[in-house]
């Protein structure tokens, strides 16, 4: 026997309607994962545009904000203001990342340099092969292309 709900406050069995149409009627998706990843992905943007608005801060080592910043820094800093924490070492956000591929790197994803030694430095993906990044001693967040191939890439959950 199939069930008898209202959508737009018309009686409907819901045998004869899909459920997709029902919460696409009712004006909610219900998609498994959807809002969590929906959240992640508009931290990620507002992290991404905290970033860019540091434009011109001079780097410190060992600085997390918000006026002066170390690469580390820098996103502890946007992903913290953003909602999301972070710890504080670029190795440490490294391993604390959901990691994707480069062909699935998305707008405010993390950037990792890696050497031999391990994980040196982070920044956050711009769009286009650029990042945003407080380079080092003598220099200022800015907006920079990826200068190598030794990077890897991470999502914030």
């Amino acid at each position: 026997m199939a069930a008898h709900v209202r959508v737009s406050g018309m009686p409907v069995r819901a045998g004869v309607i899909s459920a997709l149409a029902l919460a696409t009627a009712a004006g909610t998706m219900m998609i498994p994962g959807g809002t969590a990843e929906a959240q992640a992905a508009s931290a990620s943007a507002k992290a991404l545009r905290i970033a860019a608005s540091k434009k011109g801060a001079p780097y410190q080592y060992g600085a997390t904000g918000p006026y002066r910043f170390d690469c580390s820094g820098l996103t502890l800093y946007s992903f913290k203001r953003a909602g999301k924490k972070l710890p504080r070492t670029a190795a440490s956000q490294y391993n604390r990342t959901r990691h994707v591929p480069a062909s699935s790197r998305a707008r405010g994803d993390l950037v990792f340099f890696y050497s031999r030694g391990g994980i040196y430095h982070v920044g956050i993906y711009a769009g286009s092969g650029r990042i945003w990044h407080a380079p080092k001693t003598g220099d200022v967040v800015r907006l920079q292309k990826i200068w190598t191939r030794s990077v890897l890439y991470g999502r914030v959950r």
